[in-house]
């Protein structure tokens, strides 16, 4: 075993990426590839949005959401509020829409 990275090319949204990568993470990478493309994929297409920046971040605000309760759900005997971090990410998500709106409208 190596602790010297290795580099893995990877493909979001039709973009490569070249990341560092062991080979005792690659797999893990690889289902966070999956993971994160799909998602930018599903807002994309719902929002029909082809800012790749917005969708970057409007991806991360809803796995980052999906996480956190998730971790509500599945803690066992421990308590997580997640009410604050919720309100957030709603936050980021509202300000991130109106900074990008006008752009959108040049989008067409």
């Amino acid at each position: 075993m190596s602790l010297e990275p290795n580099f893995l090319d990877v493909k979001i949204m039709g973009r490569e990426y070249r990341v560092a990568c062991t080979p005792e993470e690659r797999d893990a990478l690889l289902s966070a590839v999956d993971m994160v493309d799909g998602k930018m994929r599903e807002i994309a297409q719902r929002t029909k949005s082809t800012i790749a920046e917005r969708v970057a971040v409007m991806a991360a605000l809803n796995i980052a959401h999906e996480y956190l309760s998730g971790a509500t759900e599945k803690t066992v005997g421990e308590a997580v509020d997640t009410s604050d971090a919720r309100r957030r990410i709603g936050d980021m998500g509202a300000r991130i829409d109106s900074v990008l709106a006008p752009q959108q409208r040049l989008d067409i």
